[in-house]
């Protein structure tokens, strides 16, 4: 045998072949951005099936003592090498479907690469290629051959993930479809010249399929579309299915079901066109269908290109702090959002600053590691490695070309995968709000800094809100945790109200005539306004007060009780319109480069005021008077549940006011979307604890041992349990929501957010937060462009040694009128004197 057969005869036992369910991570090393493509390729252990690039995999065999690796280095095919490509760059399609990398959708990445793979032993870097193994004994040659063949036919981790990937326009059959009954009226459609039978309009028409009307279709959120007739013959005949008329080709046309309230499909739709004489093969496509309409409306013209800078040519920037994302399909939210993070100092500290000991101190799959995932991150954005420009098809790496501004970048998989995890949308590839994914992120660094530094302290401060009965003049104070000031927008305090109104009749004006809706005309909110309404007192008119043994009416005043080192301001952009449908307010906010907040600091008890008493209210009066915990009304409680809110809220909602009707606990529920315990379980008198809830002794020990696992208590996991129906995953969820009370438990257990009730014990000791002046200037926003948090775009703006940089996936340029005026979440520092 010779030496090459005979060491990987002595290591044939570390060498595995890929079994279904192995995770095989072939595409990105474990601990940097390094892939095949990158100088060096990736070696990826043939035991564990963990890809480490150049830099680490010595590291990992000293520390395993593994010695064979797949090696895998990929080579970008040049425009001759691609039999399929035509001479210069092809042109860029526009997107065809609502979809993330996949045909006709937006593009994620389309390149093409040759691939070469050899087993490389270490520690000495011997190469074996598949022509070696040919002459090696059979029992070398088959095992070694089949893990090569396995870890190359295997699908990498992140392809798996993107096979997830989001498409937007996934159509069910009908439910109508198939037994669609169909009048026998004599109506004959013609194959043209469409009008709407009650106002003309000739765009936007839809049939009905079951009696042929032809009517106009919705009205959209701007104004444009229809007048909504096509919607009001449904509700009077309950005709459920309508095709878009200008939709039709011999591949199909847009089909709406009023009934499922969704595009869908029409198996029968030849059958159902020909009905009315229409012949689905010889029809040709005149109007946009929805799909290309709504891809319109996410690009849309206006705040789309004045948030990315479009109009101007930008100066790509290079270097450390200065790196790029790739978009991994509807990720940007993700990606403003770590851009931003990693430019402030407690998470380079973190995270960053000692890397090597975040690395030496990795468990045996660091691809699963919090800390190791956000430490590479964080190293992969501010070290200026990956930040170079991204070589196109054809170029020479020896000639020297004017850089671009797309980058090399990092592509963020392995992070997106592990803060995504189980979690019902951060999992997907759905577009998702920036807000949330901001909040989330700090709870899974909160849970991972249980000991040691904790750097989502610089954003964490205290919120005191102080409750006044008007009757007896007695207060009531409560302190919460925060991380993100919620700024309301008064719509009716915008400067250019004479602008807006005289817009708005252009728009009608246009609609009556059948013109073109005119440009949006946008609010000017000023920031002193959205301000103000934080600060100004509530009004509570449904208040129980201890003091006068009643309801009445209350004041409420919520104050800063400490300012945080970092402040970030959210814009409450987001609302809902009539039948509850998600709208964006369109607005322009004068938002400062310094702000000064030390007048709403809040002062606690002033001299000579008195408290509420400290009495909980009376139970609900109910039917039964030997049922001591109140009756809910179900009926209530499950039209609420169905609009969307949470289980809880809805109980409390519920409870609170009385079982007095869903109008009552919509507002109730309108009014309490803020609160911190907006959906912690309902404690009800004469309870112990949530409803539904067993003895400890039938809690399912696989649960409690899963969430003692995680680093909490077997009380804490108990309490959790019961507090959600013993269901592990709502238990997960709550637990982390209510880390202030568990860490709280030793001192009381319940702590501070049961229920609302005050109780007569002291209050537990409160979380740890930074103080100081309220004297601020802002170093960062993110903004958003689209019409909902679910579509659209964002980017950031980073100040970064008094220049504004814009980070738009992987283009990195110097801003050149950064849209401050436009932005969704901002990013203030203290100012130190």
């Amino acid at each position: 045998m010779t030496e090459l057969s005979e060491i990987l005869m002595s290591v044939l036992s570390t060498i595995r072949v890929p079994r279904p369910g192995d995770r095989v991570h072939k595409d990105e090393c474990a601990f940097s951005f390094a892939s095949p493509e990158s100088e060096g390729g990736l070696y990826v252990c043939m035991n564990s099936f963990l890809g480490y690039g150049s830099k680490y995999v010595d590291r990992h065999h000293s520390k395993t003592g593994q010695r064979a690796y797949l090696h895998i280095t990929r080579t970008r095919k040049t425009q001759e090498d691609d039999p399929n490509s035509g001479s210069g760059d092809p042109p860029k399609k526009k997107p065809t479907r609502l979809a993330i990398g996949i045909e006709g959708g937006f593009d994620v990445d389309q390149e093409q690469y040759e691939e070469e793979i050899k087993v490389v032993l270490f520690p000495d870097r011997q190469e074996v290629t598949s022509e070696d193994l040919a002459s090696m004994p059979d029992v070398v040659r088959e095992r070694v051959s089949l893990s090569m063949a396995g870890l190359q036919a295997a699908d990498s981790v992140s392809h798996a993930l993107q096979v997830q990937q989001w498409d937007g326009e996934v159509r069910q059959e009908s439910k109508h479809a198939a037994d669609l009954k169909q009048l026998d009226n004599g109506v004959k459609i013609p194959p043209s010249g469409w009008r709407c039978e009650v106002c003309d309009l000739q765009e936007n028409i839809w049939m009905n399929l079951t009696d042929g009307k032809v009517l106009c279709g919705r009205r959209y959120f701007d104004g444009s579309g229809g007048n909504n007739h096509a919607l009001l013959h449904y509700q009077q005949t309950g005709y459920p299915l309508a095709v878009k008329l200008g939709t039709i080709t011999p591949d199909g046309a847009d089909v709406y079901s009023y009934d499922e309230d969704d595009m869908v499909l029409d198996s029968k739709l030849p059958e159902h066109l020909s009905h009315f004489g229409i012949n689905m093969m010889t029809m040709e496509k005149t109007e946009r269908t929805m799909t290309e309409l709504e891809i319109a409306v996410n690009q849309r013209v206006g705040e789309w290109e004045v948030i990315q800078e479009s109009g101007t040519t930008l100066r790509p920037l290079w270097g450390p702090g200065l790196t790029g994302m790739k978009n991994l399909g509807n990720s940007c939210y993700l990606n403003s959002v770590m851009q931003v993070l990693f430019t402030i100092p407690d998470f380079q500290t973190k995270y960053v600053s000692n890397i090597d000991k975040v690395f030496s101190e990795a468990p045996s799959d660091p691809t699963q590691d919090f800390k190791t995932q956000v430490a590479k991150l964080g190293y992969g954005l501010l070290s200026g490695e990956y930040s170079k420009p991204a070589p196109e098809p054809g170029d020479d790496p020896s000639v020297s070309t004017e850089p671009r501004g797309d980058q090399v970048g990092i592509a963020p998989r392995m992070f997106k995968a592990l803060v995504g995890r189980g979690h019902p949308e951060f999992s997907t590839n759905r577009q998702q709000d920036a807000q949330e994914f901001l909040l989330h992120f700090i709870n899974m660094v909160e849970r991972n800094c249980r000991s040691g530094m904790n750097p989502s302290e610089a954003f964490r401060f205290l919120v005191e809100e102080k409750i006044v009965c008007q009757q007896s003049k007695k207060a009531k104070y409560t302190q919460r945790v925060d991380y993100i000031v919620q700024l309301p927008v008064p719509m009716d305090q915008a400067t250019n109200m004479e602008e807006l109104q005289e817009a708005e009749r252009h728009r009608d004006e246009a609609e009556s005539s059948g013109a073109p809706p005119p440009a949006v005309t946008r609010a000017q909110i000023p920031f002193a306004a959205c301000l103000a309404a934080l600060s100004e007192p509530e009004t509570l008119t449904d208040f129980w007060s201890s003091a006068v043994q009643a309801k009445t009416t209350a004041t409420k005043t919520t104050r800063f009780a400490s300012f945080p080192d970092h402040l970030v301001i959210q814009i409450k952009k987001f609302t809902f319109g009539l039948d509850w449908v998600p709208k964006k307010l369109d607005v322009s906010i004068d938002v400062p480069d310094t702000l000064d907040l030390s007048a709403l600091r809040a002062m606690g008890q002033q001299p000579g005021e008195e408290l509420l008493p400290e009495v909980a209210p009376p139970p609900l009066m109910t039917p039964d008077v030997e049922v001591k915990a109140p009756v809910l009304d179900d009926s209530t409680v499950s039209q609420l549940c169905e609009m969307g809110f949470p289980l809880e809220a809805c109980r409390k909602a519920v409870y609170y006011t009385g079982n007095t009707g869903i109008d009552a606990a919509m507002n109730w529920v309108m009014g309490h979307m803020d609160d911190p315990d907006f959906s912690a379980p309902l404690v009800l008198p004469g309870s112990s604890s949530a409803p539904g809830t067993t003895p400890t002794e039938s809690l399912p020990e696989e649960h409690l041992a899963t969430i003692v696992s995680m680093g909490f208590s077997r009380d804490q996991a108990t309490r959790a349990l019961r507090a959600t129906n013993n269901v592990l995953e709502r238990a997960v969820d709550w637990i982390f929501s209510h880390l202030d009370d568990l860490e709280s438990m030793d001192v009381s257990e319940g702590g501070r957010s049961e229920g609302g009730s005050e109780a007569s014990r002291e209050p537990p000791p409160g979380p740890r937060v930074r103080d100081g002046p309220g004297k601020y200037e802002l170093f960062a926003f993110i903004s958003h462009m689209g019409t909902s948090t679910m579509c659209g775009h964002y980017v950031c703006h980073i100040k970064k040694d008094q220049q504004w940089v814009i980070f738009n996936d992987q283009k990195v340029c110097a801003s050149e009128k950064p849209p401050k005026d436009l932005g969704y979440l901002y990013f203030y520092r203290r100012v130190v004197e």
